[in-house]
């Protein structure tokens, strides 16, 4: 018998799936996830541009996503291009506001898609506010309101960078109900 799934697990695995499919349609560029999630004790934000935001409903957590300068600026530039942007007129700079305001656009939306693909699995709902992003000199601890957590990050890449995202999830399990 397989040993069964952690809540949590399957939330993270939700989201780099929802993580994958919306960047690769934003970006027109292959997206990869690591194999593997990797348990960690807290949520921070790190250099250079990072986006966070709260969910809450039936379920609440926190969702940190970390890009190093290059692999937000692939992103911003790929999701411009993609649009129609002419190369000529994209930012140079990853701290620029269009590039830091494009993070927070990509992770509205993967967070909007993650919410939606948990709905269908589980039946369960939960809100988010608008994410904030921002870019960073130093690494910042994100303490969320969660009496007691489970944490997870996971690995991705856009071509030659990589990125993470951070996850926060109140201790729960989900047990569907037997009919």
């Amino acid at each position: 018998m397989a040993e069964p799934t952690l809540t949590i697990d399957s939330i993270a695995n939700i989201l780099a799936l929802a993580a994958k499919k919306t960047l690769e349609k934003s970006t027109k560029k292959k997206v990869k996830c690591s194999s593997t999630f990797i348990s960690i004790p807290k949520v921070s934000l790190t250099p250079d541009v990072g986006s966070f935001v709260q969910f809450s409903g039936d379920y609440k957590g926190l969702v940190v996503m970390n890009f190093t300068a290059a692999a937000a600026l692939d992103l911003y530039r790929f999701y411009m291009l993609t649009m129609g942007l002419p190369e000529n007129e994209l930012a140079k700079e990853a701290t620029s506001s269009e590039v830091v305001d494009t993070i927070g656009e990509l992770t509205n939306q993967i967070m909007g898609r993650a919410m939606q693909m948990v709905e269908a699995k589980f039946d369960l709902t939960a809100y988010f506010g608008q994410p904030k992003a921002l870019a960073l000199n130093s690494a910042l601890t994100l303490t969320p309101d969660l009496d007691y957590q489970d944490n997870r990050r996971v690995a991705l890449s856009i071509e030659t960078n990589r990125f993470q995202i951070e996850l926060a999830l109140e201790q729960l399990e989900f047990i569907p109900q037997s009919s």
